[in-house]
């Protein structure tokens, strides 16, 4: 390895560390720890340890690649029962209310700051969506309603897919694009509904797969989870469908189904959420010119202030009235639409494209975020309780973690009972296994069945065991001692050691 390789991988390292501990410390403030990320990143770039870092390409590509793994993560910790009464809402939300937006926050612009129609249309497209992480990271430490929660995030999860296309379309040049546009329409129609589509058949494919896989580590489960997510946003893209549709819809499904090791799984994917937040917010804070912000602060006030005060309000009431919302409620949707890194990765788009004004467009982003990360997420909980919306304190959600069985000190045994073993014909109480172990289960000819005491084994079938930590060599000591001698083994002498016969 070259020198420069391990210095690199020693600060990594520390930013990380730093970034994880952070988490405790603003949470202790009440600061988002998104802008502690931010800061990180500016920290450790030009205007302070002095890491120039430009690369534009390679910031949207890595941007997309931790987009990917969050929306994945919201879609895995969404509960279908919660979820499935405000997709409706949620869907207005995040196409209706997209529109709305950018057309009002365009409209401000292009009248307070003379910007140009592309650029202004530029300005609402990429600050209409919002944003996944700040959302499960903020929501989640407050006391809603479920419809309220499950709202939000939902439109956090679903309205990233149509943004993205849009910001893409008005980031090609007029030669680029020359098509109608009604074409237009029907091509971001095509997109949205296969980028579903695909969804639908990646999580469908991975919750079969994965019900009738025996792998042989837990471990390899949430890794292929989160590979039949990736999978899905790949398949949609090389579809020139909706790739992060795709992956939240594949998600909300794998997360619903009775997989194995389902909490190992969610506990891989939150923690991936956070490695790929962490990455994300640094690299963008690394980017940023500081010395360019000050003449960023008054766009991003007049954009800000159309946004909060204009655009959402007016897209939530469109959206959610059809679906008999009260204004309280609506009020509060409108509030709580917070924006973190997906409005810069998106600024990041007609940046790499060289689009006029790109720069500045970035610039005002960036400084918006910040500001109204910080008047938002800090005002959400006194607004929730001043709109009376809150909601009373619930008893926490059991968990059952079918495996591993770490945290209860037991072990689960898996055994099968080959032919010519002596394990054929005995009974379940003629096992003699230790106090603490037990039979749970049977699997036989493809039907499990909870066996009794005068259940006959039987060859080929497949036994479930259920041991404490301190019996568990005893129990396989016994188990293998009946397997080589059947019922009398210990008359035999057998004890099941590892010795020949």
């Amino acid at each position: 390895m070259t020198p420069g390789f391990d210095l690199a991988l020693l600060l990594g390292a520390g930013v990380l560390l730093v970034a994880v501990g952070a988490v405790r410390f603003s949470t202790r403030l009440g600061v988002p720890s998104l802008l502690v990320y931010l800061a990180l990143g500016v920290a450790i770039g030009e205007s302070g340890l002095g890491i120039r870092f430009d690369d534009v390409d390679l910031t949207r590509t890595l941007g997309f690649c931790a987009l990917i793994v969050i929306i994945a993560e919201g879609g895995l910790t969404a509960r279908w029962s919660t979820l499935r009464p405000v997709l409706g809402l949620a869907s207005a939300l995040s196409t209706v209310g997209v529109v709305v937006s950018i057309l009002v926050v365009g409209l401000a612009v292009h009248l307070l700051l003379g910007l140009d129609w592309r650029l202004a249309m530029l300005y609402g497209a990429v600050l209409s969506s919002t944003d996944a992480a700040a959302v499960f990271a903020t929501l989640r430490r407050l006391r809603l309603p479920p419809r309220l929660v499950a709202t939000l995030e939902a439109e956090s999860g679903m309205n990233d897919a149509p943004v993205v296309l849009l910001v893409v379309l008005l980031s090609r040049s007029a030669t680029e694009a020359g098509h109608l546009w009604w074409y237009e329409v029907l091509l971001l129609g095509y997109e949205l509904g296969v980028g579903a589509a695909v969804g639908v058949g990646a999580g469908l494919a991975g919750r079969a797969a994965l019900r009738r896989a025996a792998l042989p580590s837990a471990g390899l489960y949430p890794i292929a989870v989160v590979g039949f997510t990736v999978l899905a946003y790949a398949a949609g893209a090389v579809l020139h469908a909706s790739g992060f549709l795709a992956v939240y819809v594949a998600g909300v499904l794998l997360g619903n189904a009775r997989l194995p090791h389902r909490q190992a799984i969610l506990g891989f994917a939150d923690g991936l959420a956070w490695l790929a937040q962490i990455g994300l917010f640094v690299l963008l804070g690394l980017l940023v010119s500081p010395g360019r912000l000050e003449a960023a602060v008054l766009p991003a006030v007049v954009a800000g202030l159309a946004l909060l005060l204009l655009a959402r309000p007016l897209s939530v009431a469109v959206s959610a009235t059809p679906f008999r919302v009260g204004p309280r409620e609506q009020a509060f949707l409108s509030w709580a639409g917070l924006r973190g890194a997906v409005p810069i990765v998106l600024a990041t788009i007609p940046l790499s494209q060289r689009v006029p004004g790109a720069e500045q467009l970035f610039d005002a982003v960036f400084v918006l975020v910040v500001i109204f990360t910080v008047l938002q997420a800090g005002t959400l909980a006194p607004a929730a309780r001043r709109l009376r919306v809150t909601a009373p304190a619930e008893p926490a959600e059991i968990r059952v973690e079918t495996a591993p069985l770490e945290r209860m000190r037991a072990d689960l045994l898996q055994l099968e009972v080959p032919p010519g073993s002596r394990l054929g014909g005995v009974h379940v109480d003629e096992l003699r296994l230790p106090v603490g172990a037990s039979v749970t289960l049977v699997l036989r000819d493809g039907v499990g069945f909870v066996p009794g005491p005068d259940t006959r084994l039987k060859a080929g079938d497949s036994l479930l065991i259920v041991a404490t930590a301190g019996v568990r060599d005893a129990a396989e000591r016994r188990l293998r001692a009946v397997s080589r001698r059947g019922r009398l083994a210990r008359w035999f002498g057998e004890y099941g050691d590892d010795r020949d016969d």
